[in-house]
């Protein structure tokens, strides 16, 4: 199969956070307390897995499995060897190959995140349900803002058969940008191989996949100890393709993990290094990542609380742990508990934000999601974006080299003199952040404008990218075979 036309080069290169060292929230003897307890829940509880024929596979490849139970451990030695196997760096690569990302540890990308069964209507301003359509909107937003890298799937495609929706969803994206897509509703492993076809459609075959994997996906845990057997043989099929998988936990304290933190990591660590263990087993050497997005159950409520200096904590220790394990991390970010774009958000997405940064994290989750990830928001998509752009220009260190000193340019304005005309200036102005959404006019422009907020200017900014934003859409040919693909998966 031939390789498809290559899209037209991006306007802008992506954005990406810059980390400097990474902070340690975790010292060097609470995060090996933390290892050697995960290793003895690993070897002592184990893992419930609800799959028969995955137990018997795990059990055959070294493992303790106990089909009685449904249950299977890991023993230590086993479990540093295959934490040894996976590929240290990935690459998602794109439709555009210039918005491929090297996922090695020196950048942060910012994804979509959530599978919100609900949106809040651009309009209207009410909640409501997500449908495909809107996933494709959503996407061609995010196709259109630099700060964004990965896409997830934002919203569900709720107006789609259960068994396709996955498959519709990707389809969705693919026709809508050409970004790297993550895809985290492919439960099943008919679901994945389906998906795969369809990005081997896209990327010209089984060869030009495995190169440039266009897909990536994750499987998630359920808190706590326990995986779907779907989900480990979905895994499994990905890997086999040479498509990435990872695995992300969601634990929440006081509900599916235990009260305190440091209990609450050991859960959520076990359940992700036991996907990846599984992995390696029935893969060996497949590329995986770390996921967590952690958070603590809302004591007046029970519901997942999001957004309190818990999540912050969990985030920083999740990825100092997948860099003691050397494994790229996604960490969940941007997930507030607020149910509109306001001061509430604002504060627990700017929170968030720098603690990923400050953690050193690969991928960054979360743009766009209200509610504690129910309700997805476009318009907060944009203001994510906007702080995501800050830590940006922050992690964007100084530099000390004679240009950038610019002693020269000082010794010959001198005192009282300014440096609007200087070529130094010239040359460099372009290099100082500018904020897209904040308020920067006088107060006697902004209210003759009417007063308009970020959130006014987010709103009018994805009304502008729908009316003029237009990707390069996939080729006729190449969409026609995706439906076909849709149309017989499960035959």
């Amino acid at each position: 199969m031939g390789r498809p036309e290559p899209a037209a080069p991006t306007e802008e290169p992506l954005h990406a956070l810059l980390p400097s060292d990474p902070v340690d929230v975790l010292a060097a003897g609470e995060l090996e307390r933390i290892h050697w307890a995960t290793l003895q829940v690993l070897a002592r509880v184990g893992v419930e897995v609800r799959s028969e024929r995955v137990l018997a596979r795990l059990g055959a490849a070294g493992a303790v499995s106990d089909p009685g139970v449904g249950r299977v451990r890991f023993p230590p030695a086993l479990v540093e060897a295959a934490l040894a196997e996976p590929p240290r760096t990935l690459v998602l690569a794109a439709r555009d190959p210039a918005r491929d990302l090297r996922l090695d540890g020196r950048h942060g990308y910012l994804a979509l995140d959530g599978c919100a069964a609900e949106l809040v209507d651009l309009e209207t301003g009410e909640r409501r349900p997500s449908t495909a359509a809107d996933l494709a909107r959503i996407t061609l937003v995010a196709d259109a803002l630099p700060q964004i890298g990965v896409l997830w799937q934002a919203v569900a495609a709720r107006d789609r058969p259960v068994e396709t929706q996955p498959l519709h969803e990707l389809h969705a994206q693919l026709g809508s940008s050409t970004k790297h897509v993550q895809l985290m509703t492919a439960v099943r492993p008919e679901q994945a191989r389906s998906a795969i076809e369809i990005a081997r459609i896209v990327a010209g075959g089984d060869r030009e996949l495995r190169e440039r994997p266009i897909l990536s996906a994750f499987q998630c845990s359920l808190s706590p100890l326990t995986y779907d057997g779907d989900a480990l043989e979905s895994a499994a099929v990905y890997a086999s393709a040479g498509v990435p998988c990872g695995f992300v936990a969601m634990p929440i304290a006081c509900a599916t993990a235990p009260a305190t933190p440091a209990a609450a990591l050991v859960v959520s660590n076990a359940e992700v290094v036991a996907g990846v263990v599984a992995l390696q087993l029935l893969n060996p050497g497949a590329p995986t990542f770390y996921g967590a997005c952690g958070t603590v159950m809302d004591l007046r409520s029970g519901a997942a609380a999001c957004g309190g200096p818990e999540d912050p904590y969990f985030q920083l220790a999740s990825a100092q742990l997948a860099r003691h394990y050397g494994l790229p991390s996604s960490i969940g970010t941007f997930a507030t508990g607020a149910k509109g774009s306001d001061w509430q958000a604002g504060v627990e997405g700017g929170l968030s934000v720098m603690s990923s940064w400050l953690a050193g994290a690969d991928l960054l989750c979360g743009a766009g999601l209200l509610h504690g990830a129910r309700v997805h928001s476009t318009v907060e998509m944009l203001l994510d974006a906007e702080l995501f752009d800050l830590a940006c220009g922050l992690s964007d260190r100084m530099r000390a080299d004679e240009e950038d000193l610019a002693t020269q340019a000082i010794l010959e304005v001198g005192p009282g003199g300014h440096f609007l005309a200087h070529p130094h200036t010239r040359r460099h102005m372009r290099r100082r952040w500018r904020s897209s959404l904040f308020g920067r006019e006088t107060w006697e422009e902004w209210e003759s404008s009417g007063r308009p907020g970020a959130t006014d200017r987010a709103r009018e900014r994805v009304r502008q990218i729908l009316a003029e934003h237009r990707p390069p859409a996939l080729p006729e040919t190449l969409d026609r075979r995706i439906r076909e693909a849709i149309a017989a998966h499960g035959r």
